[in-house]
């Protein structure tokens, strides 16, 4: 499996997906058409589910994003809660102190899936 990198832009965000099991994405997602962007995302994700690390971190720290890009983060991450070959899995999703909204989303997601959330709170 390759790594896949991906730089930000004003509108997309930095993406790492190593087979290490480390994952992160930052930055804003206002993608008009996200799936150009998530689906090559979701495709890695599954085919990483086949033989994964015994660990997994996703490191999540979007400052910003759409509903469009909301529903794929959530599918990853659906994906990620969904498999039995993981034997832990830990999302650190990081939002902005006061960032009330970004926060709620996190625990939001957090009570839809079967996924241990570490909400980090940075300056």
């Amino acid at each position: 499996m390759k790594r896949i990198f991906i730089e930000s832009t004003r509108q997309t965000p930095f993406v790492e997906f190593d087979p290490n099991g480390q994952l992160r994405i930052k930055g804003r997602s206002i993608h008009e058409d996200p799936s150009g962007f998530f689906d090559p995302l979701v495709a890695w994700i599954k085919e990483y589910l086949k033989q994964p690390q015994e660990t997994t971190i996703f490191d999540i720290e979007l400052e910003y994003f759409n509903s469009g890009s909301s529903r794929y983060i959530l599918m990853i991450l659906q994906h990620l809660s969904e498999t039995d070959k993981v034997n832990k899995i830990l999302v650190n999703w990081y939002y902005e102190d006061g960032d009330d909204d970004l926060l709620e989303r996190g625990q939001y997601f957090s009570s839809l899936l079967n996924l241990n959330f570490n909400f980090i709170e940075i300056q």
